[in-house]
């Protein structure tokens, strides 16, 4: 963690957080845990999504950390919002499992990572440095939670797809590359790099495994993000998942 975060401090600077959540409690605790830490300052807080959205064009936060499940207006509906006015903080989703509904549609409203509300104060600074750099993160309950609502959401589940949800992944993953043909216009490459994204592998070890360099799953990365119409790793892991890999 030290590296990526030195290199986040020193990289970008300070990463200005809005903290949207109905819980005043909430709120302080969040508060409390990434305030000040490794060049994060909460420059404001907000108590629903209308509040969120004034906020939001007051103040131009690089990340808003913002609870799913709100009264008055939703953090979906405001992250919707905040899309088409196109604004350019990054949005880290606060959710319980009581939540699933919200999910996949805040993935494609432009969500870039989701955290369970009970997670340790070290992965709520991870994720914001992160979502500032436009990288997911998202605990690995929720991932698993996600590759069933991808296989629910409208398209017939795969073998694929039930085997990345199991327990078994990765002995099962290795399993669907000879099965599952890459979608019509994607290039087998792209597709084992999108797979292996839907997996959860970050760029050195997608190249690990398939004996590439970085900059080359970058490439194929840029390219699948264009093909498939997605602007980050986890919209592109949801549409992996939908389309079979």
């Amino acid at each position: 963690m030290d590296a990526m975060v030195n290199g986040t401090e020193a990289g970008s600077g300070t990463v200005r957080v809005l903290l949207v959540d109905d819980e005043a409690l909430m709120r302080a605790g969040l508060r409390l845990m990434i305030d000040g830490a490794h060049g994060i300052e909460v420059i404001g807080e907000a108590a629903d999504g209308h509040e969120a959205l004034d906020r939001v064009r007051e103040l131009d936060p690089d990340v808003v950390l913002m609870d799913i499940r709100m009264p008055s207006m939703t953090g979906l509906e405001a992250l919707r919002t905040l899309g088409d006015e196109g604004h350019a903080a990054r949005a880290v989703m606060l959710t319980a499992f009581d939540t699933d509904e919200f999910l996949l549609r805040a993935l494609r409203a432009g969500a870039v990572s989701f955290l369970l509300k009970d997670s340790p104060p070290q992965e709520v600074v991870r994720a914001v440095l992160e979502a500032a750099e436009d990288r997911p993160r998202f605990s690995p309950e929720v991932l698993s939670r996600l590759v069933r609502l991808a296989a629910e959401d409208g398209t017939a589940p795969t073998p694929a797809e039930e085997a990345t949800g199991g327990a078994d992944t990765a002995g099962k993953a290795e399993e669907a590359p000879a099965e599952i043909p890459a979608p019509e216009g994607i290039t087998e490459r792209e597709w084992e790099v999108g797979r292996l994204v839907a997996q959860g592998l970050a760029n050195p070890e997608i190249g690990g495994q398939l004996f590439m360099s970085v900059a080359t799953v970058k490439t194929h990365l840029g390219r699948l993000y264009h093909k498939l119409q997605v602007t980050n790793r986890v919209q592109l892991a949801i549409r992996v998942l939908e389309l079979g890999g």
